[in-house]
Formats: structure tokens, sequence, C-alpha cells
């Protein structure tokens, strides 16, 4: 009996070293600007080319402005590193998404939505969040910039076989509950290493009701939780979002591939190395409190207090209270805020715009936040404009910028400012992520709404 995680690293075992790693071959890897020069720096030193190099995709991303895409980029650093992956790509006769390209976008946004990521495939990318397109039922996972260059040179990586955890929710999610809650609750409960060294299936009613974007959420989030990745099975919602989209297979490739993929299941009686198991009535919208993205609560809850923790624990949480601004006991309802920020691999597609967009309407912008608008990529704004969710959010004093990685990890001009609060829906808190002395909350889409209409941290239900 295997697990859907086996049935996948197994088909694309090469070889395996005795007492050491195994040789996995690779279907996919995407390439984005920050962590591949070094990769294509040492193929050249080698006077290699890359092994396969169709399976290879470039995409800036991270030090894309939001802003004026069409113009230079202004900032030395993030011009540099864009100027040189569209070289680099060129140059070793890779496929390049650039910017102002309709195709670009965050790259953990683009690959889904353009049928790139599939089922049943091995996907690596220099990046953490490459997790997110095990929503797919994919085995997916982030890896350092020497391993790129392997997988560049060979399609293949060593790695060792992690462990299997699979985290059932049960139950249905109650109203304004979204994948995201479901994300910031599991982290509130196991910690943000609670699945280090296991690589995750989500199951369970409450996963199999989520949309294709709920699960892409849930598994971007995996890697906060310490996980190798995270992936839950296909099925037809898998199968009815991949349909028709660019590269998915057509006619009878797409037969034979639906057949394959409609395997993709862990068996009955399947034997994991660890189980876990939450009741979705149990979660509520979420707010994160601290300075990692495990700090996280119900909205109505209070901060946890000090009370039995052990010293270097207390050292800990107080040093992250310290920085926020918060109290142990405190409710963050009510709670001034500064900016919202809408957007990253994790809540940057159409749904979360939808969701966004349905708190706002018929509402106004609080003159004192700013909010940033970001689409995940240039077919999220199409979709934005096709469903009319920019002239409700422009009707509500919101303003939507190009796509790109923006506010989540200040490495573009979107920086939250010294000691500001800013409700995001990006996937971590960690001091100084959005900004030197920025103070971030993470949040669903929904939270993000109620927040950016109010000015205060409000419970999303009161608006619904």
């Amino acid at each position: 009996m295997n697990t859907l995680f086996d049935k996948i690293w197994d088909a694309h075992v090469v070889q395996k070293v005795e007492d050491g790693p195994t040789q996995l071959y690779i279907d996919r890897l995407y390439c984005h600007e920050v962590t591949s020069p070094q990769a294509f720096s040492g193929l050249r030193e080698r006077g290699i080319k890359c092994f396969r190099p169709e399976k290879i995709l470039c995409m800036p991303d991270h030090n894309t402005p939001t802003h004026d895409q069409d113009k230079p980029i202004e900032d030395p650093v993030s011009k540099t590193q864009v100027d040189t992956l569209a070289k680099n790509a060129e140059e070793f006769g890779l496929a390049h998404f650039g910017m102002m390209d309709k195709k670009n976008g965050i790259i953990h946004v683009v690959g889904p939505e353009r049928g790139l990521t599939l089922p049943g495939m091995t996907i690596v990318c220099g990046d953490s969040h490459t997790s997110t397109h095990g929503a797919m039922g994919a085995v997916a996972f982030g890896i350092g910039t020497s391993e790129v260059e392997m997988v560049m040179a060979s399609q293949c990586i060593l790695q060792t076989r992690p462990k299997t955890m699979r985290i059932t929710v049960d139950g249905k999610l109650g109203k304004g509950v979204t994948a995201k809650d479901v994300a910031l609750y599991m982290m509130s409960k196991m910690t943000t290493s609670g699945a280090t060294g296991y690589f995750v299936e989500y199951a369970g009613e409450a996963v199999r009701s989520l949309t294709m974007e709920g699960r892409l959420t849930l598994c971007n989030l995996s890697i906060e939780m310490g996980a190798r990745g995270g992936m839950v099975a296909p099925d037809e919602i898998t199968f009815e979002y991949i349909k028709g989209r660019e590269y998915a297979p057509k006619g009878e490739a797409w037969d034979k591939a639906l057949a394959y993929w409609k395997t993709l299941k862990s068996d009955e009686g399947a034997v994991f190395d660890k189980e876990v198991c939450f009741a979705a009535e149990d979660i509520e919208p979420m707010i994160t409190y601290g300075t990692n993205p495990g700090m996280g609560m119900g909205i109505t809850r209070h901060i946890p207090t000090t009370e039995g923790m052990g010293e270097a624990a207390r050292t800990s949480f107080m040093k992250s209270m310290g920085y926020m601004g918060f109290q142990p006991g405190e409710s963050l309802l009510g709670r001034k805020i500064d900016y919202v920020f809408l957007g990253a691999c994790t809540n940057g597609r159409i749904e979360d715009f939808r969701a966004f967009a349905s708190i706002v309407k018929g509402r106004r912008k609080s003159e004192d936040v700013v909010a940033w608008l970001v689409p995940g990529s240039w077919m999220v704004d199409a979709q934005i404009r096709e469903e009319g969710l920019d002239k409700i959010l422009e009707e509500a004093g919101f303003a939507i910028r190009q796509p790109g990685c923006s506010a989540c990890l200040a490495m573009n001009d979107d920086k939250v400012p010294v000691g500001k609060y800013a409700v995001s829906t990006s996937n971590r808190n960690f001091e100084g992520r959005q900004g030197l002395g920025a103070r971030t909350l993470l949040a669903s889409p929904l939270v993000a709404a109620a927040a950016a209409v109010t000015g205060v941290i409000t419970d999303p239900r009161t608006l619904i």
C-alpha cells in the first residue's frame, strides 16, 4: 500500500546511492532572478549546457516593480538581476517570460494557471514556496542554488527521501473561513517546526471542498510548518481546473494523462509516518500577532500569556511582543493598522481578488490605510478586468498594481515603513520581512479587506 507521495517519488527514482541520497528525475525546473545567476555561472565555468532546456522556465518576479514596468527598473540591484536572467535564458536557450510579457507574474502563480504544473510531476525551484505546486498532485519543493545548477546540468537532483505525514481536516469550514485560515490554524497548533522532515498530504472533507486556488494557498504554506512540501491528491476539481489551459495536454494526450492522474491517490490502508487530525469547526478567521507564521490565533481570541512557558520560550515570546508592540493577553480587534497587502504566491489569484472585492463592494477604503492590491500574474489582472472587479475596487478607493511579488519580501519598491502595521495576505511575518521595522500581521483576503475598509483589525464575518 503506497501513499501518493510514494507513487510519484518512486516513479522518478533514477538510482539510489547506498547509504546516501536518491538520484531523482525532475520534470520541471522553474527559475527566477534571485537564485539562478550563480547556477548559470557554474554551467558557464564548466563549459556545459542545460541538459533538457525544454523542461526549464525562467521568469523574474521578486525584483519586478509593481508599477511602470514598461520603463527601466530604477533600483540598480533589481535591474541587474532581472536583466541577467533575461541574458542567461537567451544564452542557454530557455523559455523566458519577462516583464510585460502577458505570461509573466509570480512563478508559483503562473505555473499552475498556464498548465505547466501537472499532476504526477516532480517540480523544483530555488524558492521555498515551490511547495505551492503540490496542490496539483505533484511532488514540488524548493532547492538551493547549487542544486539549481545540478538540475540544469542533469535534469536530476540528489535528495534524501523525506518522511510522510497526512494532515486530515474533517468537517465543513464555517462562514468566512478560507484556506489561508486553515493553514494558519495548523501552524498555530503544530508550530513552524511541526512538520520538519516530512512531506505532507492534506486530506479530509474540508480539504476536498477547497477550490484549486484554495489548495494552492494551503500547499504554499506547507514550508512555514517546516515541511519539505505539501500536496493534495488530484480529483475532478483538479482535472477541471487544468483542462484547456495553454500547456495542458490536448486530445489523445489528455485522455492518456487523465487516466494516469486518476491513479494518483494514496492507497486504502497506506501507512504514513505520522497522522494529524483537525476539526474544521474549530477554525475561525485567523490573524498572526508575532514574528513567525506559527504565532497566530482566531481573530476573536486574545494573544497568549507567558504562563507555563520556559525561560527561553518566554524570552523569545517577549522579544516578539516588543517588536510588534503588543502585550500578552491582548485582543487585536479594533487595533489600528496602516497598510494592507493583497497578493503574493499565497493569495494573489483571481479567487483572492473576488473575496477581497466581496467585502469592499459598496464600502470605501479607510483614509488612514495604504493598500497595495497586486495580481499574481497578468492573467489574473486580465480576469479582474473581465469580471469587472476593477470597477468595484476602484469605486471603493483602491488601485490595482502590476504583477509581481511586491510587498511579500521587500526586495522591490513596495516596503512597509518602520513601525507601521500591515495586514498582509503573504506568507511570512519575520522581523523586517516587509521592510525594516515593519510589523506584519498575516491574514486571509477577507480579513485584509475588512481591515482596509475599517482601518482597524476587524472580524470579516461582521461585514459578510
